[in-house]
């Protein structure tokens, strides 16, 4: 078994270089860490290309054996701990990378849902990752994202997915205001987040619309609010006069939730 033992080997640049979004669309690959992640890539049966493995790593002898046995069937590259150390992307690494392929083939939005969630510039990939399991936990398997929203191979927004990257659906738009335009013909409103209407999140009936989430620092853009068919806040009974966007997004999905729940017994 060969080790490579290198820093300066062109593979393992080439991996140090995926942490580039640039780089990342050029190759039409992304990295992954750690067990969890990779257990679920395995199970979702996402294109694995190459698994990395710390061969003198303390916390490799951790890995199940089930899962040792599935990781064996990929092409498997040995490292040591120095080159780890110099690829990962994580304060306390598992010793374990693996390289996936980035296709996002399908980009045609699915009508048959009951509602879509789309993204207007959220910039934090940490909110962009824990929006995206979010919308995975309450049953959807699509979203739309603008141009100007971080890129969802981003390694933080990965990791924050805890795997929901591989179950749902990223729909890029070039222009998100023409997109939703082009929704509305298929009978879906426009519901955007904003503090200037006093209807709430609760008043909604969560049937045949488009949630928009707008941007950290300024909300939904003014062109995608001209063209919104309602208006909606969360009430708030503190000082606090908004909230986290991923926080936001749970808020209203879950809302969803209960009340298909509801209609369901």
């Amino acid at each position: 078994m060969q080790i490579i033992s290198s820093k300066e080997n062109e593979y393992m640049k080439h991996i140090k270089k995926l942490k580039d979004k640039k780089y990342r669309d050029m190759h039409n690959e992304y990295m992954i860490e750690g067990v969890k992640l990779i257990e679920e890539a395995i199970q979702e049966k996402v294109k694995i290309k190459q698994i990395i493995i710390c061969d003198d790593c303390e916390k490799i002898e951790g890995i199940p054996k089930e899962l040792m046995y599935e990781i064996a069937k990929y092409e498997c590259i040995y490292v040591t701990k120095k080159v780890f150390e110099s690829i990962t992307s994580v304060v306390e690494p598992q010793g374990i990378i693996a390289i996936l392929e980035k296709t996002n083939p399908n980009q045609q939005i699915n009508y048959q849902e009951d509602i879509i969630i789309a993204l207007d510039d959220i910039q934090d990939p940490g909110n962009l990752g824990t929006i995206l399991r979010t919308v995975d936990s309450i049953g959807l398997t699509q979203i739309l994202v603008s141009k100007g929203t971080a890129d969802s191979f981003n390694p933080k927004v990965v990791r924050s997915t805890m795997g929901a990257i591989f179950r749902v659906n990223i729909i890029e738009c070039e222009d998100l205001r023409k997109e939703l335009k082009e929704i509305k013909k298929h009978k879906f409103e426009i519901l955007v987040t904003s503090l200037e209407t006093e209807k709430s999140v609760f008043d909604i009936e969560y049937h045949k619309k488009v949630i928009v989430i707008g941007n950290e620092a300024n909300g939904v853009s003014k062109t995608i609010q001209d063209i919104a068919d309602q208006k909606m806040k969360i009430p708030m009974l503190g000082k606090t006069e908004s909230l986290n966007a991923s926080v936001a997004t749970g808020i209203i999905g879950y809302e969803y939730v209960r009340q298909k729940m509801k209609n369901q017994k």
